[in-house]
């Protein structure tokens, strides 16, 4: 189906409460170049499924869910890891993005969590929602970055494209997969302060708004006056956990200072879901550091071996 902003669900029952929790493991989109370079004390190999063991970590720690659980098969191996068309890994990408657009489907939820794995994840999952909720649905893009990269850029990683992808740009194989795009003026980047060059003019040249840190460390009154103006009533939110100060506590792949506190982060979910109905909630980007290093240390301890 071509991707449209306003193509509304038919005929499916909605899944009350609180939907579809969805767990998609996804490491593939971030560059191996990046990974490499602010991740130097673990082999490559290693420190790319990182992104992996993150997203085990978010399931074991958050509380039980209540409704369905559906988990994205992702593959572990290096096939499909080459750079085609400005995407790296874009095979494995396409494939694992199909995958996780099946799943969705066998649920036809009216909520979604996602849990992962890098940014890319929330793509099928807000899609899915922009199509359910046409122009009824706004995004809340909380990260640092500002995910606007197309394959024209100079960064290849697929997580730096997710926005970009789901208000329509980049990748003409990747929108083909996907049920329904969001207008970029009905996105809005929270947080936003690091950013590449290259991929920065995108965010005004397409009509996406951003909020600096400093302009949310007393209120979140700029971001509910933008949804005011939307006119949206439902609301996704991602959540990039590199978002929260580096120099508070370090929950990416790499150091970001200057970033919004985690209690800002708390009063900004807080505050738009009384403004607003959240159907859609993804955490991304969690790279549990000592977990990995944990894992190394054991590997081949004696009764630990897998068989």
């Amino acid at each position: 189906m071509t991707p449209s902003s306003s193509s509304p669900a038919g005929g499916a029952t909605p899944d009350l409460g609180n939907g579809l929790r969805l767990v998609w493991p996804q490491w593939q989109g971030a560059g191996a170049s990046t990974v490499q370079q602010l991740v130097p004390e673990l082999p490559l190999p290693v420190a790319r499924r990182g992104y992996a063991v993150g997203t085990t970590v978010l399931k074991a720690i958050l509380p039980p869910h209540d409704g369905p659980t559906a988990t994205v098969r992702v593959s572990m191996s290096d096939t499909g890891l080459e750079t085609r068309d400005g995407i790296e890994a874009k095979t494995a990408v396409l494939d694992q993005l199909e995958s996780a657009l099946a799943v969705i489907r066998e649920h036809s939820p009216a909520r979604i969590t996602t849990l992962g794995g890098e940014c890319a994840v929330s793509v099928a999952p807000f899609s899915t929602l922009a199509h359910r909720y046409g122009d009824d649905l706004a995004v809340v893009w909380i990260d640092s970055h500002p995910d606007v990269g197309t394959p024209n850029s100079a960064y290849h990683g697929y997580h730096a494209m997710a926005v970009a992808a789901l208000s329509g740009h980049g990748d003409p194989d990747v929108l083909r997969l996907l049920p329904a795009t969001v207008s970029p003026h009905r996105i809005a980047l929270v947080g936003l302060h690091e950013w590449t060059d290259d991929d920065i003019p995108n965010v005004a040249e397409w009509g996406i708004q951003p909020f600096g840190p400093d302009e949310l460390r007393s209120t979140t009154r700029p971001v509910l006056d933008w949804l005011a103006r939307t006119g949206c009533s439902r609301v996704a939110v991602h959540f990039d956990v590199d978002a929260v100060d580096s120099s508070e506590t370090s929950l990416g792949l790499g150091p970001v200072p200057g970033g919004l506190t985690g209690n800002e982060v708390r009063r900004i979910v807080a505050d738009l879901d009384k403004a607003a109905d959240i159907v859609g909630l993804t955490i991304a980007e969690f790279f549990p550091r000592q977990v990995i290093h944990l894992q190394q240390i054991l590997d081949g301890f004696p009764l630990l071996r897998g068989r």
